[in-house]
């Protein structure tokens, strides 16, 4: 019994770190079992906690075959959080790494951008003044072994090979490395760095006096990044601007909150939070913010969430920009952070977001039914919210008014877009899907880049000359089209291959200025085929709004 005891001990212990009380936990074990206790006198079914407590001790110490504890208890922890709400998760400590990493800003590695052609990585672009730009490692090098272990022709995962050349700052890491018109092998040794990770992907001049500029998502430095952005923009002779926020997943609350204090005037709400035990907080804007006059535009999708919503709904409700696009996805629930002894984290749920007029962001949902929650954009595109406004429908009692020109908006999840674009599903053929799915796109554009991209960097000394002249070669196109046909994938007929070509040409440009550039160009030339950039441009030309 001396056994279950000392178990039974740990894991009240390891339960009380999960807990408000986990801030004294280096005063002692016997003041962390006294607050403990006090802790079980105080909470409504402390009978359930001790049950769970002797099931565990009782099944590690009498089971008839050996347990894996830790196992268990990690399965019992996102059994219970499942049943609360969809996005109260529990997350192991690698998982955990794999998480922060985008929202942090940065990982620690060798610096490159890279894709896979025929089971061989080959380098798209290393990161400018990273640690193998240094060294020499330029495009189209194909990385062939990592510290002597082959990982080209092994069927490798992409994962695992990320994972060699990822690794702890001031670490060496030994490259061998292909390069055309190179006979032998070239060896490098890298001294792995921390490399910044970008959460903006692009900010242009889209139109004269017009700035855009993509979040991709909200992390530790994307307020710096949209700060440099906007200035630049200004610099240019930018009065009005787009935001767009299409497929942005959210991120820091902090972040969302600088962003849009640039956008409101002094002491404006920009979202509140509040839960059950979780008293009100609210967030207000400065009033120093750079982008206080001229024109905005913020652009939305199914896939925009959380930090972004709260972005897009503060700029609504105050009548400082419009929103174009679709509803966004609807999530308002604020996760709480906590951190296990081992290094996992629980992500509790402990208050919903509010927009300043008071919408809760979050759709609705069935506690424990987190299928249904994931079928949801599902069903919204069956429904046919993604291609009809008229599709939507709000009660009444959803209604809301926005704060100073007392515009109807709707409650009852997500942000419901001042100007609807519908989803153009003629757009993607039949044919193009299939392409895609293959990878005979992407396999493509690899081999093309590897083939021509020392003539092109010579035929366009900038990104300008290149947008205006190149055209996408024939055979090119050929290309792709004798492939898809070797894999059985052709046309149904001559119209939907010239649909397809239609949507292949500027897809294909688009990925070349990306390898040549960076993806700020990717989008420079793929937003012009955007139903939803078109209508922000018109709506910024004709809404009386503003």
């Amino acid at each position: 019994m001396k056994k279950l005891a000392i178990f039974a001990i740990t894991i009240l212990l390891t339960v009380l770190s999960t807990n408000a009380f986990a801030q004294q936990k280096n005063e002692g074990k016997k003041a962390n079992m006294i607050q403990f206790f006090q802790y079980l006198q105080g909470i409504n079914d402390r009978d359930a906690i001790l049950k769970y407590i002797t099931a565990m001790a009782y099944i590690d110490n009498l089971y008839v075959d050996s347990v894996d504890t830790e196992k268990m208890v990690e399965a019992s922890l996102r059994g219970m959080l499942e049943k609360l709400d969809p996005h109260s998760t529990y997350a192991t400590p690698q998982e955990v790494k794999a998480f922060n990493e985008p929202l942090q800003g940065a990982f620690e590695g060798i610096g490159v951008q890279f894709n896979i052609l025929e089971d061989t990585l080959v380098v798209i672009q290393p990161i400018i003044n990273g640690p193998s730009e240094k060294v020499g490692i330029i495009a189209g090098d194909r990385i062939i072994s990592v510290n002597d272990t082959s990982i080209a022709g092994v069927k490798m995962q992409k994962e695992e090979i990320m994972k060699r050349l990822r690794g702890p700052k001031g670490t060496k890491v030994k490259l061998g490395v292909i390069r055309t018109d190179i006979k032998d092998m070239l060896t490098f040794s890298v001294t792995r760095d921390k490399i910044p990770m970008k959460s903006i992907d692009a900010a242009y001049m889209i139109r004269p006096g017009i700035g855009y500029i993509r979040i991709g998502s909200f992390g530790a430095t994307t307020y710096t990044e949209f700060m440099e952005g906007l200035k630049e923009l200004k610099k240019n002779g930018m009065r009005d601007l787009i935001v767009d926020l299409e497929d942005n997943g959210g991120g820091y609350l902090q972040a969302a909150v600088e962003i849009a204090n640039e956008f409101l005037a002094a002491n404006n709400l920009i979202v509140y939070t509040e839960g059950r035990t979780t008293p009100r907080q609210e967030f207000r804007a400065k009033g120093n913010g750079i982008m206080q006059e001229g024109k905005v535009v913020v652009l939305t999708n199914e896939f925009t969430a959380s930090a972004a919503e709260i972005v897009s709904g503060a700029i609504q409700d105050h009548d400082r920009g419009i929103i174009v696009g679709r509803r966004t996805y609807g999530k308002g629930l604020v996760q709480r952070p906590i951190d296990l002894p081992d290094g996992s984290m629980i992500r509790l749920t402990v208050a919903h977001y509010f927009t300043p007029s008071g919408r809760c962001i979050q759709k609705p949902y069935e506690k424990g039914n987190n299928d249904s929650y994931a079928r949801d954009l599902d069903n919204r595109f069956k429904h046919g919210e993604f291609t009809n406004a008229d599709s939507i429908h709000f009660a009444d009692s959803l209604k809301f008014e926005t704060l100073k020109l007392h515009r109807t908006v709707y409650g009852g999840g997500g942000i419901m877009p001042d100007h609807f674009v519908p989803l153009d599903t003629t757009r993607y053929t039949a044919f193009h899907k299939q392409l895609a799915a293959k990878q005979i796109i992407l396999q493509a554009n690899l081999k093309y880049m590897d083939k021509n991209r020392s003539q092109l960097k010579k035929l366009y000394k900038t990104f300008d000359e290149f947008n205006a002249k190149y055209q996408i070669p024939d055979s090119y196109i050929n290309t792709i089209l004798e492939e898809g046909k070797k894999k059985g994938i052709e046309p149904k007929d001559e119209k939907e291959k010239t649909k397809t070509l239609e949507y292949l040409r500027p897809q294909l440009k688009s990925l070349i200025a990306r390898d040549l550039w960076d993806l700020n160009e990717y989008f420079h030339i793929w937003n012009e085929n955007s139903d939803i950039i078109n209508k922000a441009l018109e709506v910024l030309k004709t809404d009386t709004t503003f």
